[in-house]
């Protein structure tokens, strides 16, 4: 039996084991072996908690790969159905031609044929595109969309990766909870349809960036992810809220120059030299009609009557204003000061469920922010079966739709059923992301009397800015170190 002193040496006693603390994961650890035990060697230098979720994320994304394979081979190629009902379209091969890579055109300056004047995606990401089309070797257009899109799948497995390793590397005592990203089952189908995995990945690392301390840094990559995707800048929000109860100012306007720094640093250039093309991300995404995965597409299909551009954007962004008045509210309330994670996750999901479109890719947003958030197996994959549910429902829609009178695939109404299914997982996690923020005791992160291993400069703050009950706490608080002490069975002083 080995004594006392070798068990300290191969048991990191900091580390926690979800398998100890988590039935589901206890459970399905039983597929290699069963639950960690009291023995177990968990110093090895070789095989660290951080290498194993990257290899699981490795594998994970190959197999996503593997199911793309029907339509890498001929379902891009032939029929508009077939890669519907193979559930594995990708946007990538198809926006090779259509957005002029295959024609070596330049994103925002060239423009384009057909209905998109230029190309719609903000610049980072259309740099990226760009990068992976002087990749992709010559040969005939079938053959150059094929290696497009292999080129773009490595590209994005790096994006994977480091997603995987920054949310291992986040919470510094729960590497394990990552997890939940590599094995991800909508995270592997979806990793490859569009190209949301790069602003995702600067995402992660920013906010590890910010776990660590390092405020500035936290804002570049924001500004940076921001200048790849738009839904990044959205955590400035809630940081600024919790930032206002700890009165860290400071920190937040470092990480708000940062951020504008960044952005301005990739949007400028183009932004001065080619302003059409440069905008066209933002106007379309105005006056992008309601579409696919939006409880907007519900009401049009259920009532029959199309709703104004304008009034859509109208009506979600004061959606949008009220949820981030509550989340807010929320920060400012809780007993406890919410965890960073918490809020963050909060305030992209509100993003998602107020926009006038919800494409399969989106989820990945989220994926980082709910291990972070709320590293629960059975409420994760609760969410994440109501998210594969939304995927096959969306390709099985698009195959109805377009097989014509053999009508093969999901009808409307189950369609309609697979969007709501979506928007209830959606709304079942937030909910339970908001009971942990109200009821601190029930946040799994929080058991052991940690604060908030991913607010960096919050962690351990103490407030200075709090509203109702949590601001009668804090009063009372002060109060009670203000008051003179007491020490019973002692005279004051001066008296005889």
């Amino acid at each position: 039996m080995p004594s006392a002193e070798e068990t300290t040496v191969h048991q990191d006693r900091s580390v926690v084991s979800p398998t100890r603390r988590d039935e589901i994961a206890a459970a399905g650890s039983e597929l290699i072996g069963g639950p960690v035990g009291r023995w177990a060697w968990l110093g090895s230098s070789r095989l660290t908690p951080v290498r194993v979720v990257a290899l699981v994320a490795i594998g994970m994304f190959a197999l996503g790969m593997a199911q793309k394979m029907p339509c890498y081979e001929w379902a891009w190629f032939q029929g508009a159905s077939s890669q519907y009902t193979h559930a594995c379209y990708s946007d990538i091969p198809h926006l090779y031609l259509g957005r002029g890579f295959a024609d070596n055109l330049v994103p925002y300056f060239d423009r384009l044929n057909g209905d998109m004047q230029y190309l719609e995606y903000p610049v980072l990401t259309g740099l990226f595109m760009e990068v992976a089309s002087w990749l992709t070797p010559g040969g005939s257009i079938q053959y150059r969309e094929q290696m497009y899109w292999m080129v773009n799948a490595g590209m994005l497995m790096i994006c994977a990766v480091v997603i995987a390793v920054c949310v291992a590397r986040t919470h510094r005592r729960r590497p394990w909870d990552a997890l939940l990203v590599a094995l991800a089952p909508a995270f592997a189908l979806t990793a490859t349809i569009n190209w949301d995995l790069l602003a995702v990945a600067l995402t992660a690392a920013a906010m590890l960036m910010w776990s660590r301390g390092r405020t500035l840094a936290f804002g570049i990559l924001i500004g940076l992810a921001t200048a790849a995707k738009l839904y990044p800048v959205l955590l400035l929000g809630p940081l600024f809220v919790l930032c206002w109860r700890a009165g860290r100012f400071r920190e937040y306007g470092t990480a708000l120059l940062g951020t504008a720094g960044a952005w301005l640093a990739v949007n400028l250039p183009v932004m001065v030299l080619a302003p059409e093309g440069w905008k066209k991300f933002y106007t379309f995404s105005q006056e992008r009609q309601v579409d696919f995965g939006s409880f907007w597409l519900i009401i049009t299909q259920r009532t029959g009557k199309s709703l104004e551009v304008e009034t859509v954007n109208t009506y979600a962004m004061v959606l949008m204003v009220l949820a981030c008045g509550g989340i807010g509210l929320l920060a400012l309330t809780a007993p406890r000061r919410p965890r960073f994670a918490q809020l963050a996750f909060l305030v992209v999901a509100a993003f998602i469920l107020t926009n006038k479109v919800y494409s399969p890719q989106y989820v990945l947003w989220l994926i980082p922010l709910a291990a972070l958030a709320r590293p629960r197996w059975r409420d994760f994959l609760i969410w994440q079966a109501c998210e594969v549910m939304y995927y096959l429902g969306i390709w099985m829609y698009l195959a109805y739709t377009t097989s014509g009178d053999a009508h093969k695939g999901l009808p409307t109404e189950g369609y309609q059923l697979a969007i709501a299914l979506h928007l209830a997982g959606t709304l079942y996690l937030c909910a339970l992301v908001v009971r942990d923020a109200l009821l601190p005791e029930r946040d799994g992160v929080r058991t052991d009397g940690t604060d908030d291993p991913s607010g960096g400069v919050l962690d351990g703050a103490k407030d200075v800015f709090v509203l109702g009950q949590a601001r009668r706490s804090l009063e009372h608080a002060a109060q009670t170190v203000q008051a003179p002490r007491v020490e019973w069975g002692m005279r004051p002083p001066g008296e005889a």
